[in-house]
Formats: C-alpha cells, sequence, structure tokens
C-alpha cells in the first residue's frame, strides 16, 4: 500500500483529528511514480542501437491487455522464448481506468520481456490522469524510432477522449517526420491505438490523415493499430496501405511482423 505523510496544518485543514491523520492512501489517479520512467524514451534507444545495420527487422504487436495480466505476463513468457524477436510494440489500452496502478502493474510485467518494447496510448488509458501518468512512465504520446533502416511513427490517435481539444493526431507532428532525421530511414512504419473511421478517432480528418499525410512518409510500409480487440487486416483506403489490427491480449494472440529488404511479412501467434 502507498502511504503519504501529512503535515499538521493538512490534518487541521481536512478537520481529520491528528492521531488518525498520520497516513492515508493514495487516490488512484495520483501520478507519483514509483519504478521505472521514461520507458519509451529508453527503450528507444536500446531497439536503435541493437537494430543498427540491419537489413532484417522483426518485432511482435500487441496491444489492449488492460486487466488481462496473467494473460500478459503468459505473453511475455512465449515472447522471451522465441530468440528471432527484436523488440516489441505494444498499441495501447495498458489500463481499464487510466489509473496509475494499472499503469505501474502492466509496466513491471512488460519490463519481464528480454527484448526493448514501447507503448502507444490508448483511449482508455487517457481518463482521470492518464495522460500524465502515461507520460511520466512511458514518455510523449507521439514518439519515434528507427530500427535498421525503417522509422516507426507512433501516434496518440484518440481524439474523443481529448474532447478535441487537442491536435489529436497531430498532423503537424506527422507532416514533420517526412524529414526529421532524414536520410537515416527509408521506409516506415505507423502505429496508433485507433485507426481512422474508428469511434475515438477525429474523422473530420480520416481522409487527410492518411491521403495527405501519412503518404508523405517515405516508403510507408503497413499501419498497426488496437482498439477493435479482434485481428484484422483492413486496407481502408484502397490505396495497398493496410492496417493491422492486433487483438487484445485476452485471445491470447499476438503478430509478428518481419521486414525484409524488399518487402514486409507476418504472421499470428496464439500462446
Amino acid at each position: 500500500m502507498r502511504v503519504k505523510t501529512l503535515t499538521i496544518a493538512a490534518c487541521v485543514a481536512t478537520g481529520l483529528a491528528l492521531a488518525g491523520c498520520r497516513y492515508i492512501n493514495y487516490h488512484p489517479y495520483d501520478v507519483d511514480v514509483d519504478g521505472e520512467k521514461m520507458v519509451n524514451v529508453t527503450n528507444a534507444r536500446l531497439i536503435e542501437s541493437q537494430c543498427a545495420g540491419k537489413d532484417t527487422i522483426i518485432f511482435a504487436a500487441t496491444g489492449d491487455t488492460q486487466g488481462w495480466y496473467d494473460e500478459t505476463k503468459d505473453f511475455v513468457k512465449d515472447v522471451n522464448r522465441r530468440d528471432s524477436i527484436m523488440f516489441v510494440v505494444h498499441d495501447g489500452d495498458l489500463t481499464d481506468y487510466g489509473t496509475l496502478k494499472e499503469f505501474e502493474w502492466q509496466r513491471n510485467i512488460l519490463s519481464g520481456l528480454k527484448v526493448p518494447y514501447v507503448c502507444d496510448i490508448g483511449n482508455h488509458d487517457c481518463l482521470g490522469t492518464g495522460k500524465e501518468a502515461f507520460m511520466k512512465i512511458f514518455g510523449p504520446p507521439n514518439f519515434t524510432f528507427i530500427a535498421g533502416r525503417v522509422k516507426f511513427i507512433n501516434l496518440n490517435t484518440n481524439a474523443l477522449e481529448y474532447d478535441y481539444g487537442e491536435a489529436v493526431p497531430d498532423l503537424d507532428y506527422i507532416e514533420q517526420q517526412d524529414t526529421a532525421r532524414a536520410g537515416e530511414f527509408d521506409r516506415c512504419v505507423v502505429t496508433m491505438h485507433a485507426r481512422p473511421y474508428s469511434d475515438v478517432f477525429n474523422n473530420n480528418v480520416a481522409k487527410a490523415f492518411e491521403i495527405h499525410y501519412l503518404h508523405r512518409l517515405p516508403g510507408l510500409l503497413f499501419c498497426i493499430n488496437g482498439h477493435g480487440h479482434s485481428l484484422e487486416q483492413v486496407d481502408i483506403y484502397g490505396d495497398g496501405i493496410v492496417y493491422y489490427q492486433t487483438p487484445n491480449i485476452e485471445k491470447r494472440q499476438y503478430c509478428i511482423f518481419k521486414i525484409t529488404p524488399d518487402s514486409y511479412s507476418y504472421e499470428v501467434v496464439s500462446f
């Protein structure tokens, strides 16, 4: 149990007896994080370092682990027994309610992976003070890294949870990725929690999102999303760019992608 020592003044101000006021539980939406912080920042550097010079990239993708802790532990065990996987992408919804403890529990389980992992922010992760907790534990909700010569662009697409008060998705950020670190990558993969035309995406910009922004990215290969809780492959725009939706972890399935110099492939793993 997390405890917090209060000052005498705080006790008096709240009208609590001093004898019973020494310890109180933290509120579930407190963001005083225990343990590792800025996981995505640290692990993105590890991925770049470990994949430098590689012409073939193999990674696992999962998502929607919210509340399914035993299944997530089994996922970690299954990935760890596969020597070919270089890193893991979690496409969001680590939590049900955006509480600090949920984030910490999921982080602690995923930290058992033998390879680096990064996490997108999901719509459930934005509830309450979830965004603040996510940013402390994992880092900014939009981020990139380069594996080999493939740039991964990880986006916050949960517009509904922001009441459309922020740029979600951040189209300016996507536009910048066309030239940011130019010369270090030839191809791109975009990951997100909610794909275009889903219930939490800002569908006022759904067409522009891909046609006017993602298509600017050099060598866009495919996109990965979660949120739907079922395995799907959809060419949303009929332009050859497939959105691969990962099943929620309750299904005990995840995807492995292999990117070679000339193409890519993927398989679904049951565990």
